[in-house]
């Protein structure tokens, strides 16, 4: 994710091997640059490899705090002095987007508390991260949240610990980690998206930068696996935050661009000149070549499942079930396109638990009928189980917020307004919670009582540095929501964190 083979292979470094793999030969004319997580099996690898080494030197890099048992294990091991140094070099997570990273952790909790191994993973990554970041932050969590409160004490254990590592510069004001709970607001992963990186998380999967394109019909051979990274692709970076009609246009003018530049098959080459002019241009016109078939082939395999699920109209029924309070005409609209056949299973699901979610408690609450419903589409049990299971994970009786009654008349106002900008904006009305949370805390509301500071000490100024961790895992729009906030509010610095970034499958 931070960097590509062709970067490294410019540092010099020609071959990349796993500590675990069986076969390695002996090379003895290479010095050897290990970056591993400080975890038990891979101190035993360390160790292993230590006794035998295969490489003239070794300068091992642990990607987090090591323990004084492990380092002496490893010294005991080296009888031959390979080793050249050891260093702490904190990078124990993965760093999404320039303010977004996450653990790639799936499932952390069970129930309603912690699994133990998710737990010390996470707290792993979230000091790993406040380290390479140089933050000691005050911390504050949801209160409704148990595993918030396990994991803020957790973090706030390992600072004590190893003070000496957070003995950073004061700032005059201090930075905060605010730790959520996804089940305060379960809505926001179950909705279809139309922001370019969100939607191809959606619809395609983003899988550490790498997406899938193996199931695309017709899919040329080098095109099976693509990569989408902000760091090394221009027209991705920025496009990622624009809506799905943008892109498209976009795209439209990437082509055209490229039709314009591209060198003229008859092209004499006559003089010397002309050949060095073409060789100059070649690898940036075969870059700019691999950049326009890569976008072509994600956004019209976008266009064909939106056409072919019928992503639109069910959009906006989503929508209407997140943003709208009228009971009557959010079921009809679900009940409607639970009869069309081109819905798919996971999009019948996804309607049916939204609008569970929404009318929970509503006294003519349809859900038996639309659950029948689902049964009758042939749809396993499965998915009818998942109903209830995210009404027990994100339901009234789980949340500590206010998910959907609008806060005050201001709001109200707000939302009747944005309503009425345009038919563009009902694909994307729906604001997630956290945006909502984040923006009291940076105008120094939010309550105390909600989100208690650990430790007797409170900010008194309003934060400046925020970095923000949803156990249980943040979503693309959440990255836009935070993406926003650090535009429209400079002074202000947010990082999002999640134990893994979501999309509805998921």
């Amino acid at each position: 994710v931070v960097y590509t083979q062709s970067e490294i292979l410019q540092r010099e470094v020609y071959l990349f091997e796993r500590l675990d793999s069986p076969n390695r030969e002996p090379m003895k004319h290479l010095k050897a640059i290990c970056f591993l997580r400080p975890t038990k099996e891979n101190v035993e690898l360390l160790v292993q490899e230590l006794r035998r080494p295969k490489y003239s030197v070794y300068f091992i890099y642990f990607s987090n705090v090591i323990s004084k048992s492990d380092v002496k294990a490893l010294a005991e091991a080296d009888e031959q002095e390979v080793v050249a140094e050891v260093q702490e070099f904190y990078g124990d997570y993965i760093a999404v987007n320039p303010h977004v990273f996450s653990l790639n952790l799936l499932g952390c909790c069970r129930g309603r508390s912690w699994d133990p191994a998710q737990l010390t993973r996470t707290t792993q990554g979230l000091t790993a991260l406040l380290l390479s970041l140089k933050k000691c932050p005050m911390i504050r969590y949801q209160l409704s949240s148990e595993p918030a409160k396990r994991l803020a004490e957790c973090v706030k254990q390992v600072i004590t610990k190893e003070y000496e590592l957070f003995d950073f510069r004061r700032t005059e004001v201090p930075p905060l980690l605010l730790i959520l709970d996804r089940s305060d607001d379960a809505i926001t992963p179950l909705l279809n998206q139309w922001t370019y990186q969100a939607m191809v998380h959606e619809l395609l999967g983003i899988n550490n930068n790498r997406i899938d394109l193996s199931r695309v019909p017709g899919i040329s051979k080098d095109l099976r696996e693509v990569v989408l990274s902000a760091e090394n692709d221009e027209f991705y970076a920025n496009n990622m935050y624009l809506n799905f009609a943008e892109i498209g246009t976009n795209i439209k003018n990437l082509m055209e661009d490229f039709q314009r530049r591209k060198p003229k098959e008859q092209q004499k080459l006559e003089s010397i000149a002309d050949m060095k002019a073409f060789v100059e241009n070649y690898p940036q016109f075969k870059k700019m070549s691999g950049t326009v078939s890569k976008h072509v082939t994600v956004v019209g395999e976008l266009s064909r499942l939106v056409a072919e699920r019928n992503l639109l109209e069910v959009s906006e029924v989503e929508q209407e079930l997140a943003c709208q309070n009228d009971h009557s005409s959010a079921l009809q609209s679900v009940r409607r396109l639970l009869q069309s056949p081109r819905l798919s299973e996971l999009d019948a699901a996804r309607l049916v638990m939204l609008y569970a979610l929404r009318y929970e408690r509503h006294a003519s609450n349809g859900l038996p009928g639309l659950l029948e419903e689902l049964r009758g589409r042939g749809g396993t049990d499965r998915y009818r189980k998942l109903v209830s299971a995210v009404v027990e994970y994100g339901g009234k009786r789980a949340r500590g917020s206010d998910l959907f009654s609008p806060k005050d008349a201001v709001a109200i106002t707000k939302q009747f307004l944005k309503g009425l900008k345009g038919i563009e904006n009902v694909y994307t009305q729906h604001q997630p919670l956290l945006q909502e949370t984040l923006d009291q805390l940076i105008k120094g509301k939010l309550k105390d009582s909600q989100y208690p500071y650990l430790g007797p000490n409170t900010l008194r100024d309003r934060p400046q540095d925020i970095i923000v961790f949803l156990i249980g895992g943040a979503t693309y729009e959440e990255a836009l929501a935070v993406f926003n906030l650090n535009r429209s509010n400079p002074g202000v610095r947010v990082v999002l964190g999640g134990t893994t970034i979501h999309n509805t499958r998921r």
